[in-house]
């Protein structure tokens, strides 16, 4: 990659970030019926649900089951199944947990969580790839979603387009996809 071309990427990249933080005040998901996290203003509501209504799930070849099952602690811990990642610091658990992590066969890169619920004390990072989805300018982003695939909760992300994967905070447990 010649150099300027390093410098436009980076620029676009370094634009594509502070435009995704500037976007969100806290890094709790938007969302307009989740009971215990921030909800969007009276004002903002109706753009939420505008904008989980435009996602759509980002269309991939099937990705292989993997599960992996792992204790961690209140010192944190990561945990990496198939593709994807979960970072746990330091604090976000008071005590020991056994957690399955499961990456979801199918055309959407999807992981599922255990215990269903699970409520961290401080946010876990989730990372997805999308290396084997097909390619779409549009950036990508991290979503909770139902057993049926239903987009539910949009999460503050952000998009690596060189490495192809999207990364977020997520304070609960369950099944989490990428969206465009």
């Amino acid at each position: 990659m010649s150099g300027t071309s390093r410098k436009l990427v980076t620029g676009f990249l370094a634009a594509v970030l502070v435009v995704g933080v500037s976007c969100t005040s806290s890094d709790a998901p938007l969302s307009p019926s989740t009971e215990g996290l921030n909800q969007p203003s009276p004002l903002v509501a109706p753009l939420v649900g505008d904008l989980l209504q435009n996602l759509k799930l980002l269309s991939c070849t099937t990705q292989p089951y993997a599960a992996v099952t792992k204790t961690v602690g209140s010192t944190g811990g990561t945990i990496q199944v198939g593709t994807h990642k979960l970072v746990i610091p330091a604090g976000a658990l008071s005590s020991s947990v056994m957690i399955t992590a499961e990456q979801v066969p199918g055309t959407v890169n999807s992981v599922r969580f255990a215990p269903e619920g699970l409520q961290f004390a401080k946010p876990a990072t989730l990372t997805l790839s999308y290396t084997n989805c097909r390619s779409l300018l549009g950036l990508k982003k991290l979503v909770y979603t139902d057993e049926g695939l239903h987009i539910l909760e949009l999460l503050t992300t952000l998009d690596n387009l060189l490495s192809k994967n999207v990364t977020g905070p997520i304070r609960h447990f369950s099944r989490y996809a990428v969206a465009w």
